[in-house]
């Protein structure tokens, strides 16, 4: 059973930088994709970005292109979020998800970390 173990949120002020991680373990991940999304206090989850296991592929919300790149070690497990220029809207609980073979969504979470953006 795959689980997913977050780390890096944190407190930063506008215009900082943050470096999430989620860790996969478990064996050697053999998923679909593995992405982020957040989910700000009074709002729906959303989706913030993804890469596919095989390939590489990227993809973003059109509201962190440019500032936010997903990247990944692969013999490690783990994928990366690096977000730059992190804006007070940046806030929010930042999850990991995976979508497993055979899955047609994203179907193991992680528990979240929390992202503040403040002065």
């Amino acid at each position: 059973q795959v689980q997913l173990v977050e780390s890096g949120g944190g407190l930063v002020q506008p215009g900082g930088s943050l470096r999430l991680s989620c860790a996969a373990s478990g064996g050697a991940f053999s998923g679909v994709a593995m992405g982020w999304f957040r989910q700000a206090t009074g709002k729906e989850r959303e989706f913030v970005a993804s890469m596919r296991w095989s390939g590489g592929s990227t993809y973003y919300a059109d509201s962190v292109k440019g500032r936010f790149s997903v990247s990944r070690t692969r013999a490690m497990n783990t994928i990366y979020l690096q977000m730059n220029s992190l804006q007070p809207e940046d806030t929010a609980v930042y999850y990991c998800a995976a979508q497993m073979i055979g899955a047609t969504q994203y179907n193991v979470w992680g528990q979240g970390t929390q992202v503040t953006v403040s002065s």
